[in-house]
């Protein structure tokens, strides 16, 4: 029996990579406000681990770790992530040699449409992939070789690839996005790649210099909706969009939030109406408008927006959440929500936002969070 295969199946486990380590937390959010957690393990201690996630189809667990001597590295167990000898690093997860560019940091890892296949994102915009399950990997070359590369401006956080949508049944297509040269479609795998920025107006740009296939584009977040695939979701910096074709234009829908500047989003995989965004007051302060914990919802395209903060710190809450430590489970009235800020606190919802409950405090800052 695996590690995966022994826990119980109604519980809840969240994957939570912070500035000094791995933290596995198991327990069940419930209505009203209430909910019991447990940190089940902590792997990598004292280490910034800026990604983790658990495959739900194979159960294997990564964790993205950043060695200050050593740079980046993917390790990946298959067993119980308490035990220091199950961890295994990954191979192929460096740069082509004779480059003048390193390997930053690793920013995401999502699940590939085809059996065993992920896909990696990670800075310098590069985007790697794996077919054996996240053993190996290798870079697609396609989107490492664009004539535009040289040309590609680092956001404040580095040259980030940072989503990846996938389009539910159909490995061919992707979407990427890269901090801050903006929106990458693909239909042929990855082999050719075209931008997808039509729309986004990026407010510190003259409006003058504005060019949707050269300009500096700081892209914070975008899903896809699984029940209407051609819907996109993004958070910008300054400024929140959708698209409903597929990623190729976009129009802006933050107008009813108290901020349209913010890093985390989710949707609703049931509602192709839905978003969930955690606006933060500007570029130059990061944290909670009026010192208030709130998530906004709509359910109507971004038509409409309805703060939903139940159970939320409600004031001196000056908190800030990071654009992969915002995460959900399940889907329609059952959908699970979570978030972590770099307060060391985690929140949970098992009513799609309309009430929530602390999962865990005091932990180091909250880079990521992901549910299975």
């Amino acid at each position: 029996m695996s590690y995966l295969q022994s826990r119980e199946a109604e519980v809840t486990e969240l994957v939570v990579g912070t500035k000094k380590g791995l933290f596995l937390l198991e327990g069940e959010p419930s209505g009203g406000g209430s909910g019991t957690f447990a940190i089940a393990h902590r792997s990598f201690a004292g280490q910034p681990v800026d990604y983790a996630l658990r495959d739900p189809r194979s159960g294997r667990l990564f964790a993205a770790v950043t060695s200050p001597f050593y740079g980046p590295k993917l390790f990946f167990t298959d067993g119980d992530p308490g035990v220091e000898s199950s961890w295994q690093q990954a191979d192929g997860v460096a740069l082509p040699e004779g480059g003048d560019q390193a390997l930053e940091r690793i920013w995401v890892i999502a699940p590939g449409e085809a059996d065993a296949t992920l896909y990696m994102g990670a800075d310098p915009g590069v985007l790697f992939e794996s077919h054996d399950g996240g053993a190996s990997w290798e870079i697609n070359a396609g989107l490492w070789n664009q004539p535009s590369r040289r040309d590609w401006h680092p956001g404040g956080g580095g040259l980030c690839l940072h989503s990846i949508t996938t389009w539910p049944g159909n490995p061919e297509r992707l979407a990427v996005a890269i901090s801050a040269a903006g929106i990458w479609l693909t239909e042929d795998g990855g082999r050719t790649w075209r931008r997808g920025n039509r729309g986004l107006t990026p407010r510190y740009l003259p409006e003058a210099d504005i060019d949707p296939d050269t300009s500096a584009l700081c892209v914070h977040h975008v899903e896809r909706s699984r029940s209407r695939p051609e819907r996109m979701f993004m958070q910008f910096h300054g400024g929140v969009y959708r698209s409903d074709d597929a990623g190729e234009s976009w129009e802006q829908i933050g107008a009813g939030l108290p901020s349209d500047f913010g890093f985390p989003l989710k949707v609703d995989p049931a509602d192709p109406e839905s978003a969930y965004v955690i606006p933060l007051v500007a570029d130059m302060d990061r944290v909670m408008p009026e010192g208030r914990v709130r998530v906004y919802e709509t359910r109507d395209g971004g038509a409409s927006w309805s703060p939903r903060g139940e159970g939320l710190p409600a004031t001196h809450a000056y908190l800030t959440v990071l654009r992969q430590a915002f995460t959900s489970r399940g889907e329609g009235e059952a959908l699970e929500l979570y978030f972590g800020a770099t307060s060391g606190d985690v929140f949970a919802s098992g009513d799609a936002g309309a009430s929530w409950c602390t999962a865990a405090t005091r932990l180091p800052p909250v880079f990521s969070v992901s549910a299975t």
